[in-house]
């Protein structure tokens, strides 16, 4: 079995200003700010979350803290945001080497919920989410499970490991596995679509999953959809 903390998000008003797991706002970084810049435009991502490595899930890693990053929709019509490589996202390990372009920014662009104004219309609005982490095992391989969640007959009480937001744990693909080249990877972040606290664009009903090296040095990231 693997250890895994399944993620309940709370929204907080104050700005969290610790070395710990949190999504939203602007990321607290270890060592030196390494803002990632998109490929396509070379404007600065936007930050999704930042991850704490928990020696109880991941060892005794190089790595303490895992940051990540996407392009904004609005910057590159044609983004490829899903590639591992293809330089529209970014997870960035610190103390760690990220080798892509980079600038020492403290503050940047932040996940948005939409708040409704006097008007009637959505405005979007930076927000930030702090976490609790519920302690479970996942089984080596999930995929078996994902097949059988979705067959005739499966008992609905069971969790669906399609909708579980979890650090660590054995990642449960939405169109089957996938990983980066390299590796070996463990996963660090399952991310179902997190419309309900944030926008991020993971396409139709995505998944987003956030991967780091066996070395400890070296993060990457990707999404899948229906």
């Amino acid at each position: 079995m693997v250890k895994k903390y399944t993620i309940k998000f709370r929204e907080v008003m104050d700005p969290i200003i610790e070395h710990v797991t949190k999504f939203g706002g602007q990321p607290v970084w270890l060592t030196e700010p390494q803002w990632p810049l998109s490929r396509a435009t070379g404007h600065p991502m936007r930050f999704i979350c930042q991850i704490a490595l928990d020696a109880e899930l991941f060892g005794p890693l190089a790595g303490r803290m895992a940051y990540l990053f996407m392009t904004e929709e609005e910057e590159y019509a044609d983004q490829r945001t899903w590639e591992p490589d293809g330089g529209e996202n970014a997870l960035i390990i610190q103390p760690g080497n990220y080798t892509q372009p980079t600038q020492p920014l403290l503050t940047g662009p932040a996940v948005q919920n939409w708040v409704d104004t006097s008007s009637g219309q959505g405005q979007p609005v930076d927000c930030e989410y702090e976490v609790e982490l519920v302690p479970g095992e996942d089984p080596d391989i999930i995929e078996d499970i994902v097949v059988r969640a979705q067959e005739p007959g499966y008992d609905e009480s069971l969790p669906d490991p399609l909708d579980e937001d979890k650090i660590g744990g054995t990642p449960a693909f939405l169109q089957g596995p996938e990983y980066p080249e390299g590796g070996p990877w463990k996963l660090v972040l399952q991310l179902n679509d997190p419309y309900d606290y944030f926008y991020v664009n993971f396409g139709d009903a995505g998944i987003g999953y956030a991967f780091i090296a066996e070395d400890g040095n070296t993060g990457n990231f990707l999404w899948q959809c229906a």
